[in-house]
């Protein structure tokens, strides 16, 4: 019987900046394709078609437990992929007591910065929405998949998924 990977401990930075102690919470981009339905002649039913990575993007929320003058300070980054993200896990299975490192890198922008209810003598919670154009997981060191919306990649366990469609439109 095996027992599942589960996180046990994380952190995450912030163009290098450390946030031990600070961040209280991530959540992982959700991945997604946009498949549209299509049935033709000769089709006894509907096939859906992969037209890329899904319309709503990559989009990491995080929670610091604090005030942080990092990212007040990347907020209204003209660029793109002008904040830089990198979140690190050790997930553990209970049965044999493996530690795998999972991490995830992203760039983007921040979209929201909530502030949150702001009340003397409570925790104070900051919460934050980077909206990603890069994002790269890696599991013990290998890159399991990576998307660069802006220099058209798309790698799933090493294969190089637009390697013809950019040799197709002379990229």
């Amino acid at each position: 019987m095996a027992l599942p990977k589960k996180l046990k401990h994380m952190n995450l930075f912030n163009d290098g900046v450390s946030y031990v102690g600070q961040c209280n919470s991530v959540t992982l981009p959700k991945l997604s394709r946009k498949l549209e339905a299509i049935r033709a002649g000769g089709m006894d039913g509907a096939v859906k078609v992969d037209l890329g990575h899904g319309d709503d993007g990559i989009q990491i929320d995080w929670t610091l437990g604090g005030w942080d003058l990092t990212v007040l300070r990347q907020y209204g980054a003209v660029k793109v992929d002008g904040a830089m993200l990198r979140w690190a896990g050790a997930v553990q299975r209970d049965d044999t007591g493996e530690v795998s490192a999972v991490e995830v890198v992203a760039r983007g922008r921040h979209e929201e910065i909530d502030f949150g209810d702001a009340k003397p003598g409570e925790d104070t919670e900051h919460k934050i929405t980077t909206s990603c154009s890069y994002y790269k997981l890696s599991v013990d060191g290998n890159v399991e998949i990576e998307i660069d919306l802006l220099n058209f990649v798309f790698v799933v366990n090493g294969t190089d998924m637009l390697a013809e469609h950019r040799k197709a439109i002379g990229l």
